[in-house]
């Protein structure tokens, strides 16, 4: 008999996309919400950092979307996440 380890046991569920759309939307919460402060402590100084933290929200929010169409393509996810 083989030993699973906690990784194959997760993937063998179907929880991995799970994790995944989870840790991705933590990131575009997280770059929200920096982006946020940065605009708070700024004070109009230039707004590079706002900028660049609502640029990456952006390109994650479209590497989810991207990456839900395609399993869902592929049939990598469940009906329900």
């Amino acid at each position: 008999m083989q030993a699973v380890g906690p990784v194959d046991c997760m993937l063998s569920e179907g929880k991995a996309m799970r994790v995944i759309v989870l840790l991705m939307l933590i990131g575009i919460l997280f770059s929200l919400g920096s982006a946020l402060v940065f605009i708070y402590r700024d004070h109009g100084l230039g707004k590079t950092r706002a900028v660049k933290a609502l640029s990456w929200r952006v390109g994650l929010s479209l590497t989810l979307f991207l990456l839900l169409m395609v399993a869902h393509r592929f049939g990598w996810m469940a009906d329900r996440l």
